[in-house]
């Protein structure tokens, strides 16, 4: 019987879904966009039930709404990892919108927690700083904030999740209530040593446990479905990973020194350091990098707000451009930015400035400035982000960066990969797997089912394209200090 995976993407912006064979060739691939909400200043809000619908429909709309009762389906899934779930699991109904990583509803809650001391505590149980980025100060908000929601909580009615935790639950019917190891890590409410949920950040958070799922490793069998009696039986939920370790898997950075960077809306970087915790550099955080095959790996991770979200924010918004294909020929069109930098603050800076309150800036705006400069400065702050994480990563902590590994739809800009490569002085390997991150939930749901019993194995998989070479160009090197400038202007 043939083997085919379900690789669900849920990502910001949409839900993409991908069919790999046994082989990991995409034979099929489908995409449904979500509405984005913004409530109010700083509010950043996603509909779950409409998240749930489109990804029942993905998966309809790859198997043809009729799968093939020749063929052994089974689904993994990979998502945006913050963004939070609260919901009643009497009624099954969501109790709010869905919190999204860029919302800053938590600011003030973090900021009291800081001011008593508890910055220590957290990092060393949960290798994570208290930010808003993270998932437990929404979760504290909606039950301080939403009406009845505590006393229900306190109740032992309400549940919480990650997205993973949220459609497992729906696919499921209510009967596996379960997250994976990377997603836990980045809630804030995670003890990474212990790899469980714990008990002093739950009670500083006054969140009761009977809301969090049953954390589990990456390559766990998280459940069964018929997706809404798609399938005539039931088939396994297997493999569950958070989209930036996904794409570290699905990169095979399966070995320690290894790293990558995944550019979406935002940008996550992730280093694997191994099997042994180590504190992370200042403004990095350690996370779970992933768990397979019995072992857990550790990794060093910055995330940046807004890297592919600036050039939507040009499209969508100031309609500047029609398509964001178009902004490479646009910003190539002219040499050099003009001293124009674009400090895409939308939601704060994030790693390694950790600045909630800083807002979005153009600077160095002149008569002579036109669009190709702005949409040059749009492109080369997707690089400068980067860089300014691997700087602190790699000179902080002594490593030392071979390659840089990329995946993502701004990798298909050669504009930008030159721009990176010559910023950072090594070579950008490009995968030709557009969605790493699918691809590694799918490695995840191979060793689940047993396809393999050593990382070695689905490393033959790999099929990188030829590097992009950094190449000697001082103009860059200038506009990093340019850029490092306006930074620090923003912060002051």
């Amino acid at each position: 019987m043939e083997t085919r995976v379900i690789s669900i993407d849920q990502s910001t912006q949409s839900t993409k879904g991908f069919v790999f064979d046994e082989k990991g060739t995409i034979l099929s691939r489908a995409s449904l966009a979500h509405k984005q909400i913004y409530p109010r200043s700083g509010f950043v809000e996603h509909d779950p039930e409409e998240i749930y619908r489109n990804t029942v429909n993905v998966i309809r709309e790859l198997t043809g709404n009729c799968p093939d009762e020749n063929v052994n389906w089974s689904i993994a899934i990979t998502n945006q990892r913050e963004t939070v779930v609260v919901w009643n699991k009497i009624t099954g109904k969501p109790v709010c919108n869905a919190v999204v990583w860029q919302c800053t509803r938590g600011e003030e809650i973090c900021n009291r927690l800081k001011e008593e001391g508890y910055s220590d505590t957290f990092k060393q149980k949960s290798g994570l700083l208290i930010d808003p980025y993270f998932s437990a100060s929404g979760v504290k908000w909606v039950l301080d904030n939403v009406e009845g929601v505590r006393q229900a909580a306190e109740k032992g009615e309400i549940l919480m999740g990650t997205i993973e935790t949220w459609l497992i639950w729906k696919l499921t019917e209510g009967r596996s209530h379960v997250t994976d190891y990377t997603n836990a890590s980045r809630t804030l409410l995670f003890n990474i040593h212990t790899m469980d949920w714990d008990r002093e950040l739950l009670d500083i958070m006054t969140i009761p446990a009977s809301m969090l799922a049953k954390p589990l490793p990456s390559d766990a069998v998280f459940g069964q479905t018929t997706v809404e009696g798609l399938f005539s039986r039931n088939i396994q939920i297997a493999g569950a990973i958070g989209d930036s370790h996904g794409a570290l898997v699905g990169q095979m950075c399966f070995t320690e020194g290894l790293g990558k960077a995944t550019y979406g809306t935002g940008s996550s970087v992730m280093v694997n350091i191994g099997e042994k915790y180590s504190d992370a550099p200042e403004g990095l955080v350690t996370s779970v990098g992933f768990a397979a095959l019995g072992k857990v790996f550790y990794g060093f991770e910055g995330n940046i707000h807004c890297t592919g979200m600036t050039v939507s924010w040009l499209v969508n918004e100031l309609k500047l451009i029609s398509d964001a294909s178009q902004i490479e020929a646009i910003a190539t069109s002219v040499e050099n930015n003009a001293g124009v930098y674009f400090v895409p603050a939308f939601a704060g800076l994030g790693a390694p400035w950790w600045r909630p309150k800083a807002k979005a800036v153009i600077s160095g705006l002149s008569l002579g400035t036109g669009l190709p400069h702005v949409c040059r400065a749009a492109l080369e702050s997707i690089g400068f982000q980067v860089t300014d994480l691997i700087k602190a990563m790699t000179e902080t902590a002594g490593i030392q960066l071979r390659e840089l590994r990329v995946d993502g739809g701004p990798t298909k800009n050669n504009f930008l990969m030159q721009f990176q490569s010559d910023l950072l002085g090594v070579p950008v390997v490009r995968s030709e797997i557009e969605d790493a991150s699918a691809f590694g939930a799918f490695i995840m749901n191979g060793f689940a089912r047993g396809t393999w019993s050593s990382f070695d194995q689905p490393a033959s998989l790999a099929n990188f394209n030829q590097a992009i070479v950094p190449q000697t160009n001082e103009n860059t090197l200038s506009a990093y200090k340019g850029w490092r400038e306006a930074v620090e202007q923003l912060m002051k």
